[in-house]
């Protein structure tokens, strides 16, 4: 499943904190948020949320702070209680598992005397690998499932190869296999490569983490040991494919044969590798990066037996540290959030239990959550406003002057062929399969990975079912998938900020609203456009229209690489192109929805404000953020979603803003008509 969501997946469940989450005070535009000594002109973002900027405060144990963090503290609340109630639920019930899986991450005292071994099998096989074979057999072995690379947020994983089981880029009614490089353990190359103080400093950091974690295993000298698996990983780093490359569907688009992996990536007993990752009955997949497959594999066979044991061992139970004894928990935090994102403080440990839980059991726990709280008002009027924006959309498509006709017909044919899921699945997964024992916490994360990687590879060469969701229903996020041509849109974000019953419409349209359009829109940005109306890899341009969009793609990306949130760092257009055109098609689609629900009356007016004054106050609103500086670069570095306030500036493209502002030649934000993108 394709994710390309509003914000990234992975940092959603990072940003949650304790404490209560009151209702909105104010249904619609809070004033006191605002900073209305800045010109709208000049700073949008600050015009809308300086108020809020200068008095808010980051948690302790979180990297950043603002619209999205917050709905999803309260939205880890109410899991927590819903988890907590789950433990009294029928024994060998679904919600029983949710409860118990939740109580044994809890249980510090039985973890701690548990230790390692829930993982000695499997570092019993990593420590008997003497030669090639057996080490293929072992990467396969621990092969599991990795996210959807169309993120790019996920074109790392530490797993050698990430597999992830999806629709076929050229038969997306099958579900079929890619694989990805991988094998580091820094969130992406760059951090292996780059040559400036702060990496380097980061990499020292890395190096003396992996030496604690082979400490904590008892690992005979851990020193040399550690800098060999550092050593490993900046060769394989080296030989990776950079983001922006891998955004290149085209250049992603490579069928391979079982049969060609061993003449084109050498090295490797790929043989070994299919049989015990069960994929030896597959014939057919796509290879990502098929250059680095190649050189990922002829590294293999260059590097000493020993250095992968010491390598495998690490990662196995580095990646596990959440589930094992406080000292391993701790020194993961210490590097991954700590160094990494600047994040202070280590997360109460319920917090870290009902992330664990989300993630393992994830449509179980959704199943209590949408009973509990998301009622059927709200999925109806989501669900209007989603065939308001699909509306406006198509009339959008019918007015651009520079679309052939036979391109605008499939266009509108793609929006026609939209499946949007909102609120949650038609269809809930079973994990009747998944054993949860109340006090065995790594354990229980290890079938519940088991069981996942089984149920994907289980649905290889089966239909698709387009109606199928990458994403639970209480993440706090919004996702499209291309190769569905679906999009869905979760229970836990229809909330204030972004959604309020009791606001005004303006405000919902520039919240949710735009969130809807954001999704839509991606499957016409730089990416999704090059997708049919059934998901299918193809070309429905002709050659004038795709120039065009291109070169407005261009433009837009452009205009976000003159964006320097540091004087050394720049934000990357390219890399956030794809969102950056659905942050844009949003604000357009649901802007005209927003108009169209009208009927010719006027808006009413909320605390002085016009109602295209709200329309744009309500969207700037939802990229209220503050985030800390180590997080900030990261991001800006692998995150292919620009920082919150590059978003809200957004608008000095919608010529609707300049009217409704009042913005004038001379402010910091004007551009020229002729140098506004206009896109969708």
């Amino acid at each position: 499943m394709r994710f390309r969501s509003i914000i990234l997946a992975s940092a959603t469940a990072a940003l949650l904190a304790g404490g209560a989450f009151a209702a909105a005070a104010v249904h619609g535009i809070d004033t006191s948020a605002m900073d209305t000594s800045v010109k709208p002109g000049d700073d949008f973002y600050a015009y809308a949320n300086g108020g809020w900027m200068k008095t808010a405060e980051i948690p302790q144990d979180l990297s950043s702070w603002g619209s999205f963090a917050m709905l999803a503290r309260q939205t880890q609340l109410r899991n927590r209680g819903l988890m907590e109630e789950a433990g009294n639920a029928p024994e060998g019930s679904e919600a029983r598992k949710v409860g118990d899986y939740y109580a044994s991450f809890l249980d510090e005292a039985g973890i701690e005397k548990t230790g390692l071994t829930p993982l000695k099998s499997e570092l019993d096989r990593i420590a008997a690998i003497k030669d090639g074979h057996d080490l293929a057999a072992e990467i396969g072995a621990s092969q599991r499932i990795d996210v959807d690379p169309l993120n790019n947020t996920n074109f790392h994983t530490d797993h050698l190869f990430g597999i992830w089981v999806a629709p076929g880029f050229n038969d997306p009614t099958h579900y079929t296999p890619y694989m990805l490089q991988g094998g580091i353990g820094l969130p992406d190359r760059d951090y292996y490569l780059t040559d400036n103080a702060k990496m380097a400093d980061i990499r020292a950091k890395y190096i003396a983490h992996i030496t604690k974690v082979l400490t904590l295993m008892g690992t005979a000298d851990p020193v040399k040991k550690a800098q060999a698996i550092f050593d490993l990983e900046k060769k394989i780093a080296d030989a990776q494919e950079s983001r922006v490359d891998s955004e290149d569907i085209l250049k992603a688009n490579n069928a391979w044969k079982r049969a060609d992996f061993a003449a084109k990536a050498q090295g490797f007993d790929w043989n070994a590798y299919f049989d015990t990752a069960g994929l030896s009955g597959q014939d057919n997949f796509i290879v990502w990066q098929p250059a680095a497959i190649s050189s990922i594999a002829s590294i293999v066979k260059i590097t000493p037996v020993s250095v992968w044991r010491d390598y495998l061992a690490y990662h196995a139970v580095d990646d596990h540290s959440a589930f094992l004894p406080k000292a391993f928990a701790d020194e993961s935090f210490d590097f991954y959030a700590h160094t990494l994102s600047g994040v202070p403080q280590q997360a109460e440990r319920w917090k870290r239990a009902v992330n664990a839980t989300n993630a393992a059991l994830g449509d179980a726990q959704a199943q209590l959550y949408v009973k509990r709280y998301f009622p059927a008002s709200a999925k109806a009027k989501a669900e209007e406003m989603v065939k308001n924006i699909k509306d406006a959309l198509k009339v959008r498509i019918d007015h651009l002057d520079w679309m052939n006709p036979a391109t605008r017909a499939k266009a509108k044919e793609k929006v026609d062929a939209f499946y949007v899921g909102v609120g949650y699945p038609e269809h809930w997964r079973s994990y009747a399969d998944v054993k949860i024992v109340k006090d065995d916490a790594l354990g229980n994360q290890l079938r519940a990975e088991e069981a996942d990687y089984q149920y994907w590879i289980g649905r290889l060469g089966q239909t698709v079912d387009r109606g199928e969701w990458c994403m639970t229903p209480q993440t706090v996020n919004a996702v499209n998938l291309p190769l569905q041509n679906a999009v869905n849109i979760p229970a836990a974000i229809l909330q204030p900020p972004f959604f309020d019953p009791d606001a005004p419409a303006a405000v919902n349209y520039g919240g949710i609203g735009v969130t809807l359009g954001h999704e839509i829109s991606h499957s016409f940005d730089n990416q999704g456009a090059q997708f049919g109306p059934h998901g299918e890899l193809t070309n429905w341009w002709t050659k004038a229209d795709m120039d065009h969009f291109t070169a407005a793609g261009d433009q837009l990306a452009k205009q976000y690489d003159g964006y320097k949130p540091f004087p050394d760092l720049a934000v990357n257009g390219k890399l956030t192109l794809g969102e950056n055109i659905a942050d844009l098609g949003g604000l357009n689609a649901s802007h005209d929805a927003w108009l169209a629900s009208l009927h010719g009356k006027p808006a009413p007016r909320q605390a002085g404000f016009t109602g295209e004054q709200q329309f744009f106050l309500g969207y700037a609103t939802v990229w209220r953020t503050k985030t800390r500086e180590a997080a900030l670069r990261r991001q800006i570095l692998t995150n292919e979603h620009a920082p919150g306030e590059y978003r809200a500036d957004n608008v000095r493209n919608v010529d609707a803003w300049y009217k409704a502002f009042d913005v004038k030649p001379g402010e910091k934000l004007y551009l020229a008509p002729e140098n506004r993108v206009h896109i969708w």
